[in-house]
């Protein structure tokens, strides 16, 4: 009983907060995509974890360059589990956000577009995404539905002009996209929420330095973070308590 007093305090001071601020940037992690079914990397199902895959094989870019069949056998078990999951409550309730002008960007360090599929509009993704690919000889842009097909259909997807097809996401030894808009998205902020991230990433872990408003962190786990901002910690299921934020909204 006193953690569901505990959560609803919580959920009412950070819906407070919502209602008063006019630039809300959130930074998601993992965790966000956890109840939809992808397992947290680093997680206790997760490629780093459980030793189905290589990770440094998988994701480490001179790998890729030498040999992307080990990135691609991984490839092909995320598309099946991509075309299985659908956004979860909180990032439709991020989406929302904006859409009432509260919320003005969703910087993610995930790879799944889930944001999108949930509405967002301005969404930076540090470390790219499935949903283009590219020719690394030619250049030659490929959709995801392309890609899902020769994923499947080619041990590795290469382009006609017999190029090896690269999906936009950031390899190890590659440097994140979007940083210097991030950066100005944390600095205009007046909230900055951090969901979803232990924050042990560089350099994703120190947006939330930056801000000049109050943070926001949920997240289950340990979370790298001493910012005196710290307005709200909450160790909560995530969705479970932006649902109880959101009754509180409306």
């Amino acid at each position: 009983m006193e953690g569901e007093t505990l959560m609803k305090e919580e959920a009412r001071r950070c819906a407070e907060l919502i209602e008063k601020s006019k630039f809300i940037v959130a930074l998601s992690g993992a965790g966000i995509s956890t109840n939809a079914g992808i397992p947290d990397f680093r997680g206790p199902s997760g490629i780093y974890t459980t030793g189905r895959y290589d990770a440094e094989k998988v994701f480490k870019i001179s790998c890729f360059l030498e040999d992307p069949r080990p990135f691609y056998d991984f490839a092909r078990d995320f598309v099946k589990m991509a075309e299985r999951i659908k956004p979860t409550f909180t990032h439709f309730f991020l989406a929302e956000l904006e859409r009432r002008g509260k919320v003005k960007g969703v910087i993610t360090q995930n790879i799944d577009v889930l944001h999108q599929r949930a509405g967002s509009r301005n969404v930076l993704e540090l470390h790219g995404s499935f949903w283009e690919s590219y020719c690394l000889k030619c250049k030659k842009e490929f959709s995801y539905e392309e890609m899902k097909k020769k994923v499947f259909e080619e041990q590795v997807p290469r382009c006609r002009c017999g190029g090896v097809i690269k999906p936009d996401i950031v390899f190890f030894g590659e440097p994140v996209k979007h940083l210097d808009r991030a950066e100005e998205l944390a600095l205009q902020s007046d909230l900055f929420f951090v969901i979803g991230s232990s924050l042990t990433v560089y350099p994703a872990a120190m947006l939330p330095d930056l801000t000049r408003g109050k943070l926001v962190v949920v997240n289950k786990g340990q979370v790298n973070i001493t910012s005196d901002k710290v307005e709200l910690f909450v160790r909560e299921d995530i969705d479970d308590f932006f649902k109880e934020v959101s009754s509180m909204m409306e």
